[in-house]
């Protein structure tokens, strides 16, 4: 099945993912682009974890204050190289997460930080595990790894914190 450039330049535009990948997943998917869509998803997750051990030195700190300013909330969000942190596409992806940790409340950054003896909903309290606020078909740890397939990088949330006027 022959693949249209302007069916390529589509996907790419839905996915962000590279010109080559996305004809191959277009082929691979006969022409589908939904299906195509889930061919990268996937091969941007197998991805993902073969990054997971690379070292993350560069990133941004970002804050997010609610209208109300009774809630603020600060994250580290650590990739590989400066020039990725220097991204619009990396930019909003810390943003994303420093709304997340002011609405949420989450207690933890990931499924290994949880207590072994802990009786908390890992949804409620790991951030990673969180249905994200905008798109709750997506969790936060998906919205990461989408990123990571973007941007080549490993991505990783280090740390944040929350504050809440009159809360201990």
């Amino acid at each position: 099945m022959a693949i249209s450039a302007e069916d390529v330049k589509k996907l790419r535009e839905q996915t962000g993912a590279g010109m080559l990948d996305s004809k191959k997943a277009l082929e691979k998917a006969e022409g589908d682009i939904e299906k195509a869509k889930t061919i990268l998803n996937e091969a941007g997750f197998a991805a993902a974890t073969k990054r997971a051990g690379r070292e993350t030195a560069e990133g941004l700190v970002q804050s997010y204050i609610h209208h109300n300013h009774r809630v603020g909330a600060l994250v580290e969000v650590n990739c590989e190289s400066d020039f990725v942190a220097r991204t619009d596409a990396f930019k909003e992806l810390v943003a994303a997460i420093a709304l997340q940790v002011g609405g949420t409340q989450p207690k933890y950054v990931s499924i290994e930080d949880l207590p072994e003896d802990s009786d908390e909903d890992p949804k409620a309290v790991v951030l990673l595990e969180q249905p994200y606020l905008r798109d709750e078909s997506k969790t936060i740890g998906d919205l990461v790894k989408e990123a990571i397939a973007k941007t080549g990088e490993n991505i990783r949330i280090k740390r944040f914190a929350r504050f809440e006027l009159g809360a201990e």
